[in-house]
């Protein structure tokens, strides 16, 4: 479920094309309702963390174990990111409802990963998912 570049360019469609990605494969995700969960957590806070990541995250009855997504925007795009910087990197993460251990220890393991500015420049530099895909394997490895 990895988009190497994402077409919007503003928060409401980036959410949406990394919920669809997941919707595609996991059938008993309503997309609308998705997006409400997401958005209702944006208006909490940006979950733009910086240094061009964001991880929009949300629990859902309709996930039946943690689901994710991955987008990338060589472009950028305002994620309202709390440095105030454009946002290129985008990880969506929904959990079943019950389930704070996953979903929590998922956000600290990207976040953790995020903060390696080599790593993070390397996903940048490639051309297609399946080199995206290979980079997070190999550093998954590494983990």
């Amino acid at each position: 479920m990895i988009i190497p570049q994402l077409a919007s360019t503003n928060k409401e469609g980036v959410l949406r094309e990394l919920i669809r990605a997941i919707a595609q494969v996991e059938k008993q995700v309503d997309e609308n309702r998705l997006m409400e969960i997401l958005l209702e957590r944006e208006s909490l806070g940006s979950t733009g963390i910086g240094e061009g990541v964001a991880i929009p995250h949300g629990k859902s009855k309709d996930a039946k174990r943690l689901l994710a997504s991955f987008g990338r925007s060589l472009a950028g795009m305002d994620f309202q990111a709390m440095d105030g910087k454009p946002t290129h990197l985008f990880f969506l993460l929904v959990a079943p409802e019950n389930s704070a251990g996953t979903h929590l220890k998922a956000l600290a393991r990207i976040s953790r990963l995020m903060k390696d500015n080599v790593f993070r420049k390397r996903l940048m530099e490639v051309n297609s998912g399946e080199e995206i895909y290979s980079l997070f394997s190999a550093e998954d490895e590494i983990v």
